[in-house]
């Protein structure tokens, strides 16, 4: 049990380091995304992200929550949480490293992540700019329909977005476009 918290560790820290090197290349780099909203189908709140897309019926929302904790003092979570009457839960969350710190040594670490992301991404064809990795059966949650966000700000957007459209009745699309 010790080596899968161990692991799990590992795992979410890696997540978090390339989550803080992509969130830079959002900001500077050649990597930019572009969030909207506009407006849906009726009693309908959308959203079409990088990593897949969700559609919840308003009348349907139990509650819509956002919060924050730190996993193992080395990662900090931010997450949008979506319950509803069905089966599912839904998870919006951006990771970032706790203390990221711009010394060189977090700036070489940044570098090597970047690197390895590119290597995974061109071998796999997965973007793991969105890409949620779980490993069994330590992370896999039944029921659970989970989304990872490169970006926090797209994150408060996406919060926004959903709480205004269930409080106010009104079909909503959210949108995130990586642009190259």
């Amino acid at each position: 049990m010790k080596s899968n918290k161990i692991c799990l560790t590992s795992i979410l820290f890696t997540l978090a380091v390339l989550s803080g090197t992509i969130h830079a290349q959002t900001n500077g780099g050649s990597t930019k995304a572009s969030t909207s909203e506009t407006t849906g189908p009726k009693r309908f709140w959308q959203a079409a992200l990088p990593g897949g897309s969700y559609i919840v019926a308003l009348d349907r929302i139990t509650s819509v929550s956002k919060h924050r904790y730190i996993i193992d003092g080395n990662i900090s979570v931010t997450e949008v949480v979506i319950d509803t009457n069905g089966n599912a839960l839904a998870r919006f969350y951006y990771l970032e490293p706790v203390g990221q710190d711009t010394s060189n040594v977090g700036a070489r670490i940044g570098q090597r992540s970047k690197e390895l992301h590119d290597k995974v991404s061109a071998h796999t064809g997965v973007d793991a700019n969105s890409a949620v990795v779980k490993q069994y059966p330590i992370t896999t949650h039944a029921k659970t329909v989970e989304f990872h966000l490169s970006d926090g700000g797209d994150l408060d957007k996406l919060y926004s977005s959903v709480r205004d459209a269930w409080i106010n009745g009104r079909g909503r699309k959210f949108t995130i476009t990586l642009a190259p």
